[in-house]
Formats: structure tokens, C-alpha cells, sequence
């Protein structure tokens, strides 16, 4: 029997869960729309853009169980960056990952949420039914850890059977499917050159972010250094899959022509298949779906503002928590600027901004495998990162490539991001300053 106030350790299946559920959701329910609106419109350049994806995902999940087994700690980059590089490294990216990282991604899962339930109630507005899951979704998790746990598995159990139907639907039921061809064409490789598929592979990207959820609550995990590695590949081996057959019944079942610049492509598709009475009743399931997306954040997230919050002591109210171990105060915070950014921002810009910036601070984690392994030459390495030195390399040419095209195409936002960079190395030095000052 567990004594009264006695920390819960989460297991490897709940750690699988939250990574399946970081992933699964908001962008592969929206991504295709904007892809397509970006001049990719080869089935074959579409499918190796989600290929592409898994590919990147699996290899930074490698590096990440490297780093986790040998620095088990919650808070993931901002740890991470802070022991390889320097404190003020590490403090720009938890304060982003804190501020924003979580939180816009929780604002782009609502706002999906709310279009996708719109389909089946347009006489309530989306942004009040986007505003009220966060906030319900807030309160679980500040109930329990227990609570929040079992929330997530059974969502996620209830996120890939929808999947797993949606995808079998796509083939069994479709009357009239739209002419498929997966083979390379002369023409596809001037598509997958262009500026759009570089950019469109930023959506991708973010569709895939979550890879590295576990890394985030490894010290509340049970037997993190085995179960860290496990959960992180486990869970993207599994989105890959989903992710690809998904797309495909997208594409396969509607007329790309109606999917062009669409949010809610899960709609659109699922009204061929079903449809319109049934594809309304999909839409409901998916924005169910997104539940369990936004749960994942408001568990994951925090746990960066706690950590900062315990490391600085000009922050240490952000650390605060219940008895039972829950960030109190870090959700409630994280979970405001969700819907401060809900409220405020559209859609493709603020995925623009987040995806640049995150693929800044996942560049300089992966990087930080090589500094490591130079550093400790010595350091027992439960989990190795498979294929090194060439695995992290080809995660690090795939960011290059990208971040090159979209400061090219989408100027504005990553101005933005380098600016909230720079916001959050101004803050870290003004702490340092009075810190040392009190001292």
C-alpha cells in the first residue's frame, strides 16, 4: 500500500503514451492543406515529406536517449543545453520551451480542435469550445499525477483505434477512389528542390514533434534509463507508420483540389468516405483525438518550468509543488499563455514561428551528442545512439536544410523566433546579474 504523499513514478507504457500523444494530432490533421497550398502536389514528393519526417524524428529520438541515459533529468533541451554548452544556452531554450514550445503547440491543438468540432455544432464558436478544453484539460492534471496518467492512456489507446479505423475506412469503404501513383515521375524531383517542399517540410516536422516527450519527465520516470531510449523509439516508430497511411487515405479518398489550404482535411476526407452525416461524426471523434494531444503538453510542459524554476531562485515560485508532486503553479502558467496565444494568433503563422525555433534548440541538442562523447570520453553510456557519428549527422543536415528555406520564405516569423531567442538571453543575464549582485 503507497503512503499518503508518496510520489508516483510513471511506467514505460504511460512514457509511450505521451509520446504517441505529443505526436498524433494536430499536424497530421492539418498539415496536408497547407502543403498542397505550397506547390507540393506529387503524391510521391507528399509521401517522402512524411517519410522524411519519421526519418528526422527516429534519428534526434536516438540522440535523445543517448543524452537522457547519461543526464537524468527532466527538462529536456533546456538541461541538456545547459550541461553541454552553457547555462545561458540552456535557459534561452527552456524559457522558450516554457513560454511558448508548450504552449503555442497546446493553442494550435485547441484552435484544430475547435474548427474540426465546428463541422458538427457551427452554431458555437471555436475559439470558446478551444478555450474551454484547456482549461478542463488544466484541471485534471493539477488533480494527479495518477489522474493525468491514466487520462492520457486511455485517450491515446482511443487516438490510434480511431486512427487505425479512419485508415481501413480510407481503403474498405470509399466508392470512388482518386487515381493513385506512389512511383517517382521526371517531373516529382523538381518539386521535392523547390523552396515549397523545404518549406512545407517545416509542417512536417512540427506534425512530428512530441519525438521527444519523455525527455522531459525522465526524473518521474520509472527506470529511466532503460524506458527513456525504449519510449522515445517505440513511440516514433509507431507514429511514422500512422502518419504515412494516414496521408495516404487523404489523398486517396479526396480531390486534392478540395484539400488545397484546408485545416480540417480529416473532414474533407472523411465526408468522402462516410459521407456528410458520417464525416461530421469523424470530425467529432478527431477533435476527441486532440484531447488527448493537448493533455500530453499540459503534463510535458511545465515539467521545463519547473526545473527552471528550481535552478533560479529569482524564478523559484515556478517550482512550486503539491504534495503529490504536481508543478502547480508552472501548469496554471503554461496553460494562461495557451490562452493568451489562442486568442491572438492565426494558425500558420504561429506553427511557422514554433517549428523555426524549435528546430534551433533541437540542432544544438543533437550537436551536443559529439560535445559529450568528446567531453566524457570515459562515461558509462547505458543507451548508445545507433549508427554514430552518422545518425546525428543526417538529423543535422535535414535542420540546415530547412531552416535555410524557411528564413528565405517566411522572413517575418523567424525574425520572430531569433527574437524571442534573444528576449530569453536578456532575461537569463538580468537573474545572473541581480543574482551575483545579492550574493
Amino acid at each position: 500500500m503507497k503512503k499518503s504523499g508518496q510520489i508516483q513514478k510513471i511506467g514505460l507504457y504511460t512514457a509511450i503514451a505521451y509520446v504517441i500523444a505529443n505526436m498524433v494530432g494536430t499536424g497530421v490533421f492539418t498539415s496536408l492543406g497547407f502543403q498542397l497550398a505550397g506547390g507540393v502536389t506529387s503524391i510521391f514528393a507528399l509521401m517522402l515529406l512524411w517519410l522524411m519526417g519519421g526519418i528526422i524524428a527516429f534519428t534526434g529520438a536516438q540522440v535523445y536517449g543517448e543524452l537522457g541515459s547519461v543526464m537524468p533529468r527532466s527538462g529536456g533541451e533546456y538541461h541538456y543545453l545547459s550541461k553541454l554548452y552553457h547555462p545561458s544556452v540552456g535557459f534561452m531554450s527552456g524559457f522558450f520551451s516554457a513560454f511558448i514550445g508548450f504552449a503555442a503547440p497546446i493553442a494550435l491543438a485547441a484552435m484544430a480542435l475547435g474548427e474540426y468540432f465546428n463541422n458538427v455544432y457551427d452554431g458555437i464558436n471555436p475559439q470558446i469550445i478551444a478555450a474551454a478544453v484547456i482549461v478542463l484539460i488544466t484541471i485534471i492534471h493539477i488533480t494527479s499525477l495518477k489522474a493525468g496518467g491514466r487520462f492520457q492512456i486511455v485517450f491515446t489507446a482511443l487516438k490510434i483505434i480511431l486512427v487505425l479505423f479512419f485508415i481501413i475506412a480510407g481503403f474498405l469503404v470509399t466508392k470512388n477512389p482518386q487515381p493513385i501513383n506512389l512511383l517517382p515521375e521526371s517531373a516529382d524531383w523538381s518539386q521535392i528542390l523547390s523552396a515549397g517542399f523545404a518549406v512545407s517540410l517545416i509542417y512536417v516536422y512540427y506534425s512530428y514533434s512530441g519525438w521527444n516527450a519523455s525527455a522531459y519527465f525522465v526524473s518521474e520516470m520509472k527506470n529511466p534509463l532503460k524506458n527513456l531510449p525504449r519510449s522515445l523509439l517505440a513511440g516514433t516508430l509507431v507514429v511514422t507508420v500512422l502518419y504515412l497511411l494516414v496521408n495516404f487515405v487523404f489523398l486517396y479518398t479526396a480531390p486534392q483540389s478540395e484539400l488545397i489550404g484546408q485545416l480540417d482535411v480529416g473532414a474533407v476526407s472523411a465526408n468522402y468516405i462516410f459521407g456528410q452525416r458520417g464525416g461530421q461524426i469523424i470530425s467529432l471523434f478527431i477533435s476527441i483525438l486532440l484531447i488527448s494531444t493537448i493533455s500530453s503538453m499540459v503534463f510535458a510542459g511545465p515539467r521545463v518550468i519547473q526545473v527552471i524554476g528550481e535552478d533560479y531562485p529569482a524564478l523559484k515560485f515556478l517550482g512550486k509543488k503539491r504534495s503529490n508532486g504536481v508543478p502547480l503553479i508552472a501548469i496554471i502558467v503554461q496553460s494562461a499563455i495557451s490562452l493568451i496565444l489562442l486568442l491572438t494568433s492565426t494558425f500558420e503563422a504561429l506553427l511557422t514561428y514554433l517549428g523555426f525555433v524549435m528546430n534551433i534548440f533541437a540542432f544544438l541538442t543533437v550537436a551536443g551528442v559529439y560535445i559529450h562523447r568528446i567531453k566524457y570520453k570515459n562515461v558509462k553510456r547505458p543507451y548508445k545512439t545507433w549508427g554514430y557519428p552518422i545518425v546525428p549527422a543526417i538529423f543535422l543536415a535535414f535542420v540546415i536544410w530547412n531552416v535555410i528555406y524557411l528564413f528565405k520564405e517566411k522572413t517575418f516569423e523567424t525574425l520572430m523566433g531569433l527574437s524571442t531567442m534573444l528576449i530569453g538571453l536578456i532575461i537569463y543575464y538580468i537573474i545572473y546579474y541581480f543574482s551575483k549582485r545579492k550574493k
